[in-house]
Formats: structure tokens, sequence, C-alpha cells
């Protein structure tokens, strides 16, 4: 096989995956003018159309589709290997890839993260923000950052932050027009800002939990958002109550911004843990990686 025609072959994989020539240019590092010429260049090469386009998108054709499922995961051995063989390497290299909700990313990640690409000019570090529960291993994360009460039990899990309270909250103004709950039936009269869980398709429930007996909560409201931000700045507004992790609502909480209540109903719990599959081998890019977010308090 022509060494242009591997390169080819990289590029159209690309495009077939992503379904775009303008995300497939930006994950290459090309302009799309100069991915299609070569996609053209590769069609004309072998004699047989591989993608259809059109004004507002791009799919294969049967022989581009046949091509991408025979030849595309003998691409993804090679790259894998290649990638095997960097982080055999003692100085942490590579790129790696996390998942993780907003919160942690911001407040625990961010941090350690910035110290450590200082340190490492070879590491690369990909950060996928998804609220949503994803399988680490499926989609080819190295790690993912979710609360430790919800991992799985053939992960291996590291702590990195400390336990984590919940809160109830809203603005002086809400509580000035619409009074405070007092129980959790009380909810039920409230105007309560949902958050959308993004990978189920449905809102968060509301644990609350008060000398053993649980109570999940599944409220109503006016608005329905799928960032804990937006969140957290509605609740300010006014526009009804909110329930987030109580950290990330203490400044506005602090500045009387907001208000809690159901304190009582929210008992600590297990925080953040960093989770990846058990392996025998472990990569200095992740070694290092868990190292610089690990919790010691």
């Amino acid at each position: 096989m022509q060494r242009e025609t591997m390169a080819d072959l990289v590029a159209f994989f690309a495009v077939a995956r992503e379904r775009s020539f303008t995300r497939a240019a930006a994950k290459l590092g090309v302009s799309p003018s100069a991915l299609s010429h070569t996609i053209r260049k590769l069609e004309e090469r072998l004699g047989v159309r591989l993608l259809t386009r059109t004004s507002r998108s791009v799919a294969t054709t049967e022989p581009g589709e046949r091509l991408l499922e025979r030849v595309g995961p003998h691409f993804d051995q090679v790259s894998d290997e290649l990638a095997r063989l960097t982080e055999l390497r003692d100085t942490p290299a590579g790129t790696l890839r996390i998942t993780t909700g907003d919160q942690p990313a911001e407040s625990i990640l961010m941090p350690a993260i910035a110290k450590l690409l200082l340190r490492y000019p070879d590491l690369s570090v990909e950060i996928m923000v998804d609220n949503g529960f994803v399988d680490i291993v499926a989609e080819r994360f190295d790690a993912g950052v979710r609360l430790g009460e919800t991992l799985a039990q053939d992960m291996v899990a590291v702590r990195i932050g400390p336990d984590l309270e919940m809160a109830v909250a809203a603005s002086p103004a809400y509580f000035a027009k619409h009074g405070s709950p007092h129980t959790p039936d009380d909810l039920a009269r409230h105007n309560c800002i949902n958050l959308r869980h993004q990978a189920r398709g449905g809102n968060s429930v509301w644990d609350l939990e008060r000398d053993g007996r649980a109570v999940n909560v599944r409220v109503e409201g006016q608005f329905v958002v799928n960032d804990i931000a937006v969140v957290r700045q509605a609740a300010v507004d006014g526009v009804g109550l909110c329930y987030l992790p109580r950290d990330y609502l203490q400044d506005q909480i602090d500045r009387g911004d907001l208000v809690p209540v159901l304190e009582e109903w929210c008992p600590p719990f297990p925080g953040y843990h960093l989770y990846y599959p058990s392996r025998r081998h472990q990569s200095p890019a992740l070694a290092a990686f868990i190292a610089a977010v690990r919790y010691r308090g």
C-alpha cells in the first residue's frame, strides 16, 4: 500500500466517524478544504465514492461504510499499540482522557492539572465534562470522576475530595414571598429548579435523609436546565429553590445571596473519587495524574 494512501485513510476515518469535515479537520489539525481535497484524491485513487456530502451533513456510501467497518479497527489497533509504547517511557507523556462532572472539573481537577502540565510538557490531558454516567472502558477514557457512592465495584477508586453535603437553598427574596419549607413534603408547594440529567434524559431526584430515614423527592418547577452554574444563578435571581453541593453554593451563602433550608435533611456523604479499570501496568501519565489529585485531608 502506498504511504500516501495510509495517510489518506486516516483522514477518511476521521471524517466518517465525526460525520463532519469541520470537526474532523479540527481533530487532525488541518483545514476543512485541505481535508476535502485529501478525500477527493483518495476516492479518485480507489475509483469509488466513499462519502456523500450535502450542505448540512456527511455520510458514508456503501463502499465507505465497508471500508470503515473492515479496515478502521485495524488502524485503531495500530494507534493503541503506538500509545502503549509511549506509555512505557518513564516520564509521563501522551494523552490522558478523563470524564467528570462540571463541579469537580472546576474545583478539584483544574488546579491539579495546571501544575501537572507545567511539570510535564509531553503530557496532554483531555477533560470531557458530562454529568451523566459514562462507561469509561467503552468510551476509551483512562479514568473518570464520580461520587464515591456511585462507583462500580470492579473499578479502582482513589479519593480526591472530602465528604460532601447537599444543600437546598433559595434567595431571601424568594423566601420573603413564598415562605420556607420545613419538611421534604413542603417542597411540593414550592417552585423548585430542576437539573436535567444528561445521560438519562430525566430530572435529578433530590435525595434527602434524616436520622436514617431517606426521602427521594421528585420536585416540580417552572425552570429546568442541565448546567449547575445556571441552576445556582437562577436560585440567586429568585427563580426558586435549588439542590446542589453545599461547597458549590458556599460563597453565595456567605454573602447572603442564598439561604439554606432543610439542613437537617442534608447529612454528609462520600465525596468525589477518581476511578479507573484495574490494570497490571499503570502508565506513568495516569500515575502522575493520580498523585496530583489524590485527597490528603
